[in-house]
């Protein structure tokens, strides 16, 4: 779309990574569903960007040493339809959705599908992880989840369509390590070249042992049949038909600044009033049936009389 675009990174603590391990499908789809829901609902959030937004998120499991540390790169369009699909909402273009808020809610996310995966039996532990079998081990691990905060990166809002294809480009067509970083392989060993971010990002080589370097290469496998690159908000197959065509009429009438006339079978006028002073009702937050159980009263039998 005709648009700027955010690149942002959702990353599990290393606590999670050897779980990771020993539940690579498991892990790897709760990981892709708590980004993606903690996105879509901070984005619908009327107090910061109040827009249904739309994005590709694409797995990762590698650093540059090619130790496993799972993540997924989403790459997301600044601004996203209004709730009633009438206009397209721009993102400021130094910010786009608050860092802290986005930690929280995804550590939230992914805590409570852990907790719901062991409490299925879903979850499986092997070897020195044998023990989290046990209930209370397992809360006790979990808790240690909860002592610092989760990392998620994001970009402020970069260039158009051909800056995001650059970017997705980048980020799709490589397992683990690309061509280019392979340097030799000489008496056994393999030397390849990684780029140290905890130094500003310097060039630096490493050289392993064949099969330490495969065994390294082999972390990375996906699942029979993983998806790694999946799309989230109007973009998702079901919906991607009919909304793209109205986010790019909706994006051109923004640059033109012409209004949009009303699409067939909506209305410009509110669609619901109020029953009893007929005035008109405006949309102010989506409630999910989760959270209303939360906000809802006590059972009149827990009630002092």
């Amino acid at each position: 779309m005709p648009t700027r675009y955010v690149h942002a990174i959702f990353t599990l603590p290393r606590e999670v990574a050897p779980v990771a391990l020993q539940n690579k499908k498991l892990i790897f789809n709760l990981l892709f569903h708590a980004s993606a829901e903690t996105l879509l609902e901070i984005a619908r959030d009327p107090r910061h960007l109040g827009a249904e937004i739309a994005f590709f998120s694409v797995l990762h499991s590698w650093d540059q040493r090619l130790l496993f540390h799972p993540h997924v790169h989403c790459i997301v369009a600044a601004g996203g339809l209004a709730p009633d699909h009438d206009r397209w909402i721009s993102s400021s273009y130094r910010f786009f959705m608050p860092i802290a808020v986005l930690s929280r809610v995804f550590r939230g996310k992914f805590f409570t599908g852990l907790r719901t995966a062991f409490h299925r039996g879903d979850l499986h532990f092997h070897g020195s992880l044998r023990y989290l079998a046990e209930p209370s081990a397992f809360r006790a691990w979990l808790r240690t989840l909860f002592r610092h905060d989760w990392i998620v990166y994001a970009k402020r809002p970069f260039g158009g369509p051909e800056h995001a294809l650059r970017y997705l480009g980048a980020y799709t067509h490589r397992v683990a390590i690309s061509n280019s970083r392979l340097i030799a392989l000489e008496h056994g060993n393999v030397t390849f070249r990684w780029r140290d971010s905890a130094h500003g990002n310097r060039k630096r080589l490493m050289t392993l042992p064949a099969d330490e370097f495969l065994r390294r290469f082999l972390l990375h496998l996906l699942p029979r049949g993983f998806v790694r690159i999946r799309n989230f908000g109007f973009l998702a197959n079901r919906r991607r038909a009919t909304l793209l065509p109205l986010c790019r009429q909706l994006l051109h009438a923004s640059a033109e600044g012409t209004p949009i006339p009303p699409r067939r079978g909506v209305h410009s006028t509110p669609k619901w009033h109020c029953p009893m002073c007929g005035g008109a009702m405006h949309f102010i937050e989506r409630i999910s049936s989760a959270r209303l159980l939360l906000r809802a009263p006590p059972p009149t039998v827990e009630c002092a009389a």
